[in-house]
């Protein structure tokens, strides 16, 4: 495994972490505690640090996935990530909490679902402008950084060229930015990496495999279970996407290198990228997504 200094965090972390939205029901599997052990333990394993999760993976669901984990082993080898801003009601149904007061009782659900008293990085999870610049959000949160329930604060960001957030974040206290990036969807390269860079954020790059589109397993006319969020993608474009990556399969992946490897080295080679955070089903994908590092 390789370790990349997460920003002005200073923290090392594996340049591979482990995305954990699975675990909460919504990509067509139904995750039990030992699926969950199996897959953390090979991370351990393979030396990977960096778990990303959310309160609205599930209600807490996840989260409590990955606390159960946690109070079996030792805490200080995680660095975790997690996120407010969303209540989960059912399976693709969540609405908004913002408010620095329902923020604080979701910091504190999350921190009895993950079974730690500290978050190594709580995130503003893909919330609008208008609710991100709330003074009293970022004083309340910086409060519990003082407190010691929180390590460092950090942003998703929801749209991918969302400069207002990211440019903002020096001044909110926060030290990272999470933002979908991909082989498909470069857009933060034009604007808000070069504000990551000039700020010292640390980035965790989401959906580094284009929601799986970009592992080969799938061509064009693909269909998804009405139990894996990608039945929701409108049909013509995820058609469009999977011809594309057809086409990136011919042209740029060397012969005889995995494409998800391949796709995930993409993303780690700009250097504004600290991590990057696929999903995972089992152990073998894993280890699969650890050895991009070779590459």
């Amino acid at each position: 495994m390789k370790y990349r200094r997460l920003g002005k965090t200073e923290l090392e972390v594996s340049v591979i972490g482990i995305g954990t939205w699975q675990f909460g029901g919504e990509w067509g599997i139904q995750f039990d505690q030992k699926d969950v052990d199996s897959i953390l333990d090979k991370g351990q394993e393979l030396g990977i640090n960096l778990i990303d999760t959310a309160e609205c993976y599930g209600d807490h669901l996840s989260e409590s996935l990955i606390g159960d984990y946690l109070s079996r082993r030792k805490r200080e080898d995680w660095i975790v990530a997690t996120k407010f801003g969303h209540h989960f009601h059912e399976r693709f149904t969540r609405t908004d909490v913002f408010g620095a007061k329902e923020v604080l009782e979701q910091l504190d659900k999350s921190l009895k679902a993950l079974r730690t008293d500290y978050i190594d990085v709580y995130q503003f999870h893909s919330g609008p402008d208008a609710v991100f610049d709330n003074d009293e959000l970022w004083t309340v949160l910086d409060k519990q950084k003082q407190a010691g329930k929180i390590r460092h604060l950090g942003t998703s960001i929801g749209n991918n060229d969302n400069l207002h957030q990211t440019d903002a974040s020096t001044k909110v206290g926060s030290e990272v930015i999470q933002v979908v990036y991909n082989r498909l969807d470069r857009v933060p390269e034009q604007r808000v990496f070069p504000s990551c860079e000039r700020q010292d954020l640390g980035v965790f790059a989401r959906v580094p495999l284009a929601s799986g589109y970009l592992s080969g397993k799938y061509k064009p006319g693909a269909v998804f279970d009405s139990t894996d969020v990608r039945h929701r993608h409108d049909p013509e474009a995820t058609r469009r996407k999977l011809e594309e990556v057809e086409r990136i399969a011919q042209t740029e992946v060397p012969e005889g290198v995995d494409m998800a490897q391949w796709a995930l080295a993409w993303c780690l080679r700009h250097p504004a990228v600290t991590a990057v955070i696929p999903g995972c089903k089992n152990p073998a994908q894993v280890e699969a997504n650890a050895a991009a590092v070779q590459l």
